[in-house]
């Protein structure tokens, strides 16, 4: 494992705003924007080191863009395939996957990643 490449930090964008009942569903788009803003803003806490931030957005919040500080991806189909793929490109790197998803948790654990919950990025 490449202990010295940063952590890469994989947040479940639909999951981790739809832990909250503010009325994210009126506004998809702009829920992912602020969580987006607030981890490019205050990072992971807990992980004072260096991190990559992946924000995998899917369905009405396709077209939010990446910021410095949080690179936003887009699943082509099933957000929970893609952050499986991204954890298995990093294979040999430190993983923290941000979800409540029990299934999406089992798979992302079978290949090496921590797991985390939403409560981590929300305030």
């Amino acid at each position: 494992m490449d202990e010295d490449a940063p952590l890469l930090v994989i947040v479940d964008a639909a999951n981790v705003v739809g832990s909250v009942p503010d009325g994210w569903w009126r506004d998809r788009q702009g829920a992912a924007e602020r969580l987006r803003d607030r981890l490019a803003s205050e990072g992971v806490p807990g992980h004072a080191g260096p991190v990559d931030i992946v924000l995998v957005v899917e369905g009405a919040a396709r077209d939010v863009a990446s910021v410095p500080g949080v690179r936003v991806e887009s699943a082509p189909g099933s957000g929970d395939d893609h952050m499986v793929a991204l954890v298995e490109r990093a294979a040999g790197r430190p993983a923290l996957v941000v979800t409540a998803d029990r299934e999406l948790r089992r798979r992302v654990q079978a290949l090496g990643a921590d797991v985390t919950g939403p409560r981590t990025v929300r305030p």
